[in-house]
């Protein structure tokens, strides 16, 4: 699982990388904001990118005296670096456009611009969606943080794209800066919401409802549980940690509750892996 995770990130930064370098050419030889903007946009996809690397390297180390209950978190901590790079990105975004805005430089070279936008939709496309296939089925927060990162990115590539079209047409250059600041909105979106995100995971927020029913009902459902209670859940990176009281029969021997217990243990982990289940016997 490790394995794949590390490759799906590898691809993403290897494609950022070159688009990074691709847009910073064509955006000082054309002269256009909104390509420059896309390649400082890029690079934040190229630090976004080594950073989820580094979490998915590190996250699924197994615990130690220091981290028993390992090195999940590690992945949440990148998500939210990441959304707060993003954030970054888009300010200084919308503060050089601004500066551009009243200063009529017409962009030259325009098709190449237009023609990298092009590339950078396609490869963001391909790339963004073998990182959301990993990301669901390790269930990784780093990787679907930054595929949904580059997903937003074909977005703004299309909107450069138009407006580069636009100003050829028209050779109103003023579009240039206002694509720029278009931009960096819809980036300013991105990175407000993946902040939101993982700031819940940080905080141990609570499975969500569809999954913790799924948990109540694989309890209610034993033959063996007369009641249960103290049902807590929370995720660190792509491990869910649940935890609960079941009451049973007083007078059940000590291995009948122990299988009883793995029995749940392991139909919880069967429907969400990876998955660390602890459960407390009470008799009735």
């Amino acid at each position: 699982m490790n394995k794949s995770k590390k490759s799906a990130a590898s691809i993403s930064v290897f494609s950022n990388f070159l688009l990074v370098l691709i847009k910073i050419v064509v955006g000082f030889l054309t002269g256009s904001v909104s390509i420059i903007s896309e390649a400082a946009h890029s690079a934040i996809d190229l630090l976004t990118a080594l950073i989820a690397y580094y979490a998915v390297s590190t996250s699924d180390k197994q615990p130690d005296h220091n981290h028993t209950y390992g090195h999940g978190k590690i992945e949440d901590i990148s998500g939210a670096v990441e959304a707060v790079l993003i954030i970054a990105a888009a300010l200084w975004i919308i503060y050089e456009a601004s500066q551009k805005l009243f200063i009529e430089a017409m962009p030259k070279d325009l098709g190449y611009g237009i023609v990298i936008m092009i590339i950078a939709i396609i490869v963001n496309y391909f790339v963004s969606r073998r990182l959301l296939q990993v990301a669901k089925i390790t269930q990784s927060q780093a990787l679907e943080v930054d595929a949904l990162h580059l997903k937003a990115d074909i977005w703004t590539s299309v909107g450069v794209m138009t407006g580069l079209v636009a100003i050829k047409v028209t050779g109103l250059t003023w579009l240039d800066p206002v694509i720029a600041i278009a931009v960096a909105l819809i980036i300013f979106k991105a990175g407000y919401a993946m902040t939101k995100k993982s700031l819940s995971e940080l905080v141990d927020s609570a499975l969500p409802d569809e999954e913790q029913a799924i948990i109540r009902d694989i309890i209610e459902n034993h033959p063996e549980i007369i009641d249960y209670h103290l049902l807590r859940t929370r995720r660190s990176g792509s491990t869910r940690l649940v935890d609960v009281h079941v009451i049973l029969e007083a007078d059940l021997h000590l291995q009948q509750v122990h299988d009883i217990c793995d029995e749940i243990e392991m139909r919880i982990q069967a429907r969400f892996s990876p998955c660390d289940v602890v459960i407390h016997s009470e008799p009735c």
